[in-house]
C-alpha cells in the first residue's frame, strides 16, 4: 500500500516538473504557430482571389466574344464601321508611305531607286483599295441614315388625283417606317457597344498591363462616341421628319375629303340628270310613234346629256377657265388644220341632224371615186354615218357584192353626192324596165302590155306615193305629181326600145323588177306580132349570082 502511494507521489512530482517546463516554452510555440497560420491564410486568400480573378476574366472574355459575335453577325453597322476603320487604316498607311518616300528621295533618289519604286507600288495598291472604300470615308453612322427627301407634294384638285395622294401618303409612311427602323438598329448597336465597353473596362481593371485590352477599349469608346453622336442627331431629325410627315398627311387628307365631297355632289347632280333623261326618254317613247323621230329625239337627248355633263365637269375642275380659253385660242389655228376633217364631220353632223336630210333607217347612195354604195342608215354619230349595204340594182350592176358595213364621214355631205331614196315621208322610188322589139313588131301592143303589167303590180305603191306627195306639198313646191306608170318608146339602132317606169318600194326594187320583167316576157311570148330583138347576125348567099344579098334590118339583124 505504501509502495503504491510512493509511486503515485513520484509520478505527481515528475508530472509537476514537466508541467513547469512546458509552461515556460508555450508562449514561443504559440507565437510561431500563430504566425504560420496567418501566412497560410494569406496564401489561401491570395490563391482564392487569383482564382476568382481568373474566373472573372474568363467570364468577361466569354461575354466579350459573345458580344463581338453578335456585332459581327447581327449588326450591319459593325461591318460598315469595319470598312470605315479599314479606310482610315489604309489612309494612315498611305501617309506613312508618303513620308518614307519623301525621306528616301531626300537621302538620294538614285541610291534608293529600287526602294522608292517598291514603296510607290505599295502606295498604288493601297490607293486602289482606298478608292473601293471611298463611300466609307466619313462617319458611316451619319451618312448612311438619311430620311427620304420630301419633294413635289401632290395637290388634290380632282378625283383622279385622290389615288395619287393615297399612294403618296403610303410612300411617306414607308419612308418614315424605314427611317425609324434604321434608328432602332442604331440604338441596338449602340447598346451592344456600351456592353462591350463595360466588359473591356472591367478587363482593363483586372489586367491593367494588357495592351490589347486597352487598345480595344479605346477603339470601342471612339466607335461608341461616334454612334451616340449620330444617334442623338438622327433622333432629333426623326422628330422633325415625323412632324413634317404628319403635316403633309393632314393636309392631303383634308384635300381628299374636300374633293370626295365635291365629287359626291357632282355625282349626285349627274345621277339626277340621268334620271331626268330616262324620264324624258320614257315620255318621248310614249308620245312619239314614228321610229325615225324617236331615234332622232333619242340622239338629241343623249348628246345634250353628254354636253351638260362635260360642261359641269369642265367648270368644276378647271380653276382658271379664262386661261383655258386663251390657250385654246392660241392653239385653235393648229388644231383647226390638224383636225380639219373632224371639225368638218362635226359640222356635217349638225347639218344632217338640224337639216333633216338623212335619218336613221333611210336608204341612201354614196358616190366616191367612181364607187357607188347603196344601203340603209344604221346610225348617225358625231363623225360618221354607218350604213348596211343591201342587194340593190347598184350591187347587181356595179359592185357584185353586198352585206358590207359602210362608214361614211359626215364631211362627205359637203364634197360628195349622197342620194336619199327614202327622204321625209317618201318610201317609194321610180324604177324602170327596158326591152327592145324588132321594127316590124306591134310596138303599140307591146307598150300596152308593159303599162298594164306595171299598173297591176305597182298599184299599191302608186296609191302610197300619191298620199306621200300630198303631204309634201306643205314643205316643197311640187309641180309634177303624176304617179301612174309611164311607158316610152324610142327608135334605136337595132329596133324599138320600150321603157316602162313605175313606183316601187325603195327597199325592194329588185323584187318588183324581177316580177314585172317575168310577166312582160311571158305575155310577149304569147303574141305573134311582137318579137324581142337582140344582137344577131344573118348571112344571105346568092349562089346563082355569086354575091350576097342585103339582110333584112327589120328583123333586128346586123350586116356582116
Amino acid at each position: 500500500m505504501r509502495l503504491k502511494l510512493f509511486l503515485l507521489l513520484f509520478v505527481a512530482l515528475v508530472s509537476h516538473g514537466e508541467m513547469n517546463r512546458t509552461k515556460q516554452s508555450v508562449p514561443v510555440a504559440v507565437q510561431e504557430a500563430s504566425k504560420s497560420l496567418k501566412e497560410i491564410d494569406a496564401l489561401k486568400k491570395k490563391e482564392e482571389e487569383a482564382r476568382r480573378k481568373e474566373a472573372k476574366i474568363r467570364q468577361l472574355k466569354s461575354s466579350l466574344a459573345q458580344i463581338n459575335r453578335r456585332l459581327n453577325e447581327e449588326s450591319v453597322w459593325q461591318k460598315i464601321y469595319a470598312n470605315h476603320l479599314t479606310y482610315t487604316q489604309i489612309e494612315s498607311k498611305i501617309k506613312d508611305l508618303d513620308r518614307k518616300i519623301a525621306k528616301y528621295k531626300k537621302a538620294g533618289a538614285r541610291r534608293y531607286r529600287s526602294k522608292i519604286r517598291e514603296l510607290e507600288n505599295s502606295k498604288a495598291q493601297l490607293l486602289e483599295r482606298l478608292n473601293l472604300l471611298k463611300d466609307y470615308r466619313q462617319n458611316p453612322f451619319k451618312t448612311l441614315i438619311r430620311p427620304k427627301k420630301i419633294t413635289e407634294i401632290p395637290t388634290v384638285t380632282n378625283p383622279v388625283a385622290i389615288v395619287n395622294a393615297f399612294s403618296y401618303i403610303k410612300q411617306l409612311g414607308e419612308h418614315l417606317s424605314r427611317f425609324e427602323h434604321e434608328i432602332r438598329n442604331l440604338e441596338l448597336f449602340t447598346g451592344m457597344l456600351e456592353q462591350k465597353e463595360g466588359i473591356l473596362k472591367e478587363l482593363a481593371e483586372l489586367r491593367p498591363d494588357d495592351a490589347e485590352v486597352k487598345k480595344a477599349l479605346a477603339q470601342t469608346r471612339k466607335e461608341l462616341k461616334e454612334a451616340q453622336d449620330a444617334l442623338s442627331l438622327h433622333q432629333t431629325a426623326l422628330v422633325v421628319y415625323k412632324k413634317r410627315v404628319d403635316e403633309i398627311k393632314l393636309r392631303l387628307t383634308g384635300q381628299i375629303k374636300e374633293q370626295a365631297k365635291k365629287a359626291g355632289s357632282i355625282g349626285i347632280t349627274i345621277l339626277v340628270l340621268l334620271l331626268l333623261v330616262i324620264l324624258i326618254k320614257w315620255l318621248v317613247k310614249r308620245t312619239v310613234t314614228d321610229n325615225e323621230r324617236f331615234y332622232m329625239a333619242n340622239k338629241i337627248i343623249n348628246f345634250s346629256f353628254v354636253f351638260i355633263v362635260v360642261m359641269i365637269l369642265l367648270f368644276a375642275y378647271i380653276e382658271n377657265v379664262s386661261y383655258l380659253v386663251t390657250v385654246l385660242g392660241f392653239a385653235s389655228a393648229g388644231i383647226a388644220i390638224a383636225m380639219k376633217d373632224w371639225f368638218m364631220s362635226i359640222l356635217g353632223w349638225l347639218v344632217i341632224v338640224l337639216g333633216g336630210s338623212i335619218h336613221a333607217g333611210d336608204r341612201i347612195r354614196v358616190d366616191k371615186d367612181g364607187m357607188r354604195y347603196v344601203g340603209d342608215v344604221l346610225d348617225i354619230s358625231l363623225f360618221r354615218i354607218t350604213i348596211l349595204e343591201d342587194i340593190t340594182l347598184t350591187s347587181y350592176m356595179h359592185n357584185r357584192r353586198a352585206g358590207r358595213i359602210i362608214f361614211i364621214p359626215n364631211n362627205f355631205i359637203f364634197t360628195n353626192m349622197i342620194a336619199n331614196y327614202s327622204h321625209a315621208t317618201l318610201k317609194t322610188v321610180w324604177d324602170g324596165i327596158d326591152f327592145t322589139i324588132t321594127f316590124n313588131s306591134n310596138h303599140k301592143k307591146a307598150q300596152h302590155i308593159a303599162k298594164e303589167t306595171a299598173k297591176k303590180y305597182a298599184k299599191g305603191y302608186t296609191d302610197i306615193t300619191r298620199k306621200q306627195l300630198n303631204r309634201l306639198r306643205a314643205k316643197y313646191s311640187l309641180k309634177n305629181t303624176n304617179v301612174e306608170p309611164r311607158v316610152y318608146s324610142f327608135i334605136e339602132e337595132n329596133g324599138i326600145r320600150i321603157s316602162v317606169w313605175y313606183l316601187t318600194n325603195a327597199y325592194a326594187t329588185l323584187t318588183l323588177r324581177s316580177t314585172i320583167s317575168a310577166e312582160i316576157l311571158d305575155l310577149i311570148k304569147e303574141e305573134d306580132d311582137i318579137v324581142i330583138a337582140y344582137p344577131s347576125q344573118h348571112i344571105y348567099l346568092d349562089r346563082a349570082k355569086g354575091k350576097p344579098t342585103l339582110p333584112d334590118l327589120s328583123e333586128g339583124g346586123e350586116p356582116v
